[in-house]
């Protein structure tokens, strides 16, 4: 499921200025994949860092300037409370958004964010444009 959910940011988001991870916690993955497909900036965010390459943010309370410029926000499996925080911080600096929730949650009480099956991958999104 997590090659798929990485093929598809990498074959929709190739032409992209910059990603971020929000919570990136112990899960690397996905972005370590996105950094060996993609030449672009890949930041990775979380509260409490794991390694150096992680930058601190407290999405609540977001430093902002490490969005700028982001084509694409997303988040694996954030707890339900900060979804919200997530997608006002995409709007607020023009990116698409994904979420992936875990299996047993529904995010989208206001419709805004499209559901997406890709492959093995289901997540949610919301384009800008």
């Amino acid at each position: 499921m997590w090659k798929d959910f990485s093929e598809y940011i990498i074959a929709n988001y190739k032409d992209a200025s910059l990603i971020v991870e929000v919570g990136v916690g112990g899960f690397p993955l996905v972005a370590l994949t996105l950094k060996e497909h993609l030449n672009m900036d890949i930041i990775m965010t979380d509260i409490k860092p794991y390694h150096d390459e992680v930058v601190v943010d407290d999405i609540i309370n977001p430093d902002l300037d490490i969005y700028k410029g982001a084509t694409l926000i997303y988040s694996i499996r954030p707890p339900e409370e900060l979804q919200n925080y997530i997608k006002k911080v995409a709007e607020s600096v023009g990116a698409d958004l994904i979420i992936k929730p875990l299996s047993t949650e529904f995010i989208n009480p206001d419709n805004s964010l499209k559901l997406i099956n890709y492959k093995k991958a289901i997540f949610y999104k919301k384009c800008i444009l």
